[in-house]
């Protein structure tokens, strides 16, 4: 079951509500993504960490409805 770009970042949005988000879909069948998000949430946080935040968001889906997301995160400074 593939998902959409708009439903992405909306999962996202709603668990950072200051995130700075760039979506491609890599194959243009709604499954590979590849994702940009920046956030006041991470900082201060490792890589890894910020990867953990933005997966959390997808509440399970991960794996189901969607198949790969890569991921590049950063932290807004302020």
């Amino acid at each position: 079951m593939a998902m959409a770009a708009t439903v992405i970042e909306q999962l996202i949005k709603d668990a950072l509500p200051d995130a700075i988000i760039e979506i491609d879909d890599l194959r243009g069948d709604g499954d590979h993504y590849a994702a940009r998000v920046a956030s006041r949430a991470f900082n201060g946080k490792t890589r890894v960490q910020q990867h953990q935040l933005v997966y959390a968001a997808f509440k399970g889906r991960m794996g189901t409805e969607l198949h790969a997301l890569a991921l590049e995160t950063r932290p807004i400074e302020d």
